[in-house]
């Protein structure tokens, strides 16, 4: 794909300069914290989501999405309650934070993918707010998953794991975003298509955000080599995922590209699992 063509139904192109991106970094951040959480953002105007913009201010975003569940994880863990508790009511609280949207994502596009014959059929369950067989137990593994990966770094230094689970978060996010950029949307309005396809260039500058934040978190606690290992683990999820998508239904929607983000996180926890 040409990325200097805009796709069908891309907002208008974010051709700033170097300067005023720097400059306009602030207002990428919120952009991003307004769709992907349900965290305040102040009273400034409700511009339309354009994934251009929200690739440069996604790390920071998700760092501020992840920051408080983070604290409680660590303050629970020093108060010394068993470390699934505190996994657990770290992850209730993100799930609210966040609005369980990568959540809700994977459970319809499990639903769809696997529920649906035709590709039609597909993309109409996946528009289905109600989760059937395949979401509900892609959703419950997905929990499980997460519950026990973190539970199980927590049991070691608890500001380790807090540090851990904001870098898995600020990486899985970023990665996961690439899933928009290598495939087509699939609905002219859907969340996907209204936001845009975005570019190579905002999406490669967020990853460097992403990765410079990820080796502040991930790498005093586990090393350079694991965050490589992490990395790698979740692009190839996030691969994986792309050719499934692209053979079922030969494109991308809103809820493929945050079932990718779900993935990428669990393909994260697995590498700092394997190190940890």
């Amino acid at each position: 794909m040409n990325d200097d063509v805009p796709t069908r139904g891309e907002p208008p192109r974010d051709d700033r300069t170097l300067g005023e991106t720097a400059l306009g970094l602030r207002d990428d951040v919120i952009m991003a914290l307004r769709f992907f959480s349900r965290l305040p953002t102040g009273d400034s105007p409700h511009l339309p989501p354009d994934l251009n913009r929200i690739a440069l201010g996604l790390p920071f975003a998700s760092l501020l999405i992840g920051l408080v569940p983070a604290l409680l994880l660590l303050m629970l863990a020093l108060l010394g309650l068993p470390p699934l508790f505190a996994a657990g009511l770290a992850i209730g609280l993100h799930l609210l934070l966040s609005g369980a949207m990568s959540e809700d994502a994977l459970a319809d596009a499990a639903d769809g993918l696997f529920g649906g014959m035709t590709v039609e059929r597909r993309l109409e369950i996946m528009r289905d707010s109600r989760h059937g067989t395949f979401g509900v137990a892609a959703l419950c593994l997905l929990l499980v998953l997460k519950l026990v990966a973190l539970g199980t770094i927590a049991s070691g230094n608890a500001l380790e794991s807090a540090a851990l689970w904001l870098g898995a978060g600020v990486l899985a996010r970023s990665i996961g975003l690439f899933l928009a950029h290598a495939l087509p949307p699939l609905r002219r309005d859907g969340a996907s298509a209204s936001a845009g396809q975005p570019r190579r260039t905002p999406l490669l500058i967020g990853l460097i955000f992403a990765l410079g934040i990820g080796f502040l978190l991930v790498g005093p606690a586990l090393g350079l080599i694991p965050l490589i290992v992490s990395v790698v683990f979740a692009a190839g999820a996030v691969f994986a995922w792309g050719l499934a998508c692209h053979r079922l239904v030969g494109g991308q929607t809103g809820d493929l590209v945050g079932a990718a983000q779900a993935l990428a996180e669990l393909a994260i926890f697995t590498a700092f699992l394997l190190f940890a």
